[in-house]
């Protein structure tokens, strides 16, 4: 096969990349007052914007009765808005309220800070480089994305 080196590559980046995810969902601490799922959802619907649950449940892989409880628990706090499509009575919206967006920018930013810190002993060459590798990689795979 003529791509055997990329996919074994992107194999070995899968392993790397989880690796990296799993320090990172350990290191991220509940200093804002909800557990790492929690955070997590709100991370995503800061980043992503509006979503179906099951769209959510589906990208977070994540069951949907587990995430509905969570949900439950961000709206009530004032933190996320439900709203029934009106197209469609059985799909269910959520979003961010200020308050959520502004908890959502504190996890992130403190996402952003584990992340610098797991890569500060990096000297400045291997940074360049791997900056323009995952530039390059965003790229494609959001041209491979849009594709679908």
């Amino acid at each position: 096969m003529q791509h055997k080196e990329f996919v074994i590559l992107f194999e070995n980046n899968m392993v790397v990349l989880d690796w990296l995810a799993g320090r990172l969902k350990t290191d991220l601490s509940s200093d804002i007052g909800y557990p790492r799922q929690h955070l997590r959802t709100l991370m995503r619907l800061h980043l992503g914007g509006k979503a179906l649950l099951k769209d959510i449940a589906k990208r977070d892989d994540i069951s949907p009765s587990n995430l509905c409880l969570i949900l439950k628990r961000l709206e009530k706090d004032g933190l996320v808005l439900r709203q029934i499509d009106d197209a469609d009575r059985r799909n269910t919206w959520y979003s961010l309220t200020p308050a959520g967006t502004k908890t959502a920018r504190r996890a992130v930013d403190e996402l952003r800070a584990l992340i610098a810190e797991l890569f500060s002993n990096m000297n400045k060459n291997d940074e360049a480089r791997l900056t323009d590798a995952l530039r390059t990689m965003n790229e494609v795979l959001n041209k491979i994305k849009s594709s679908y």
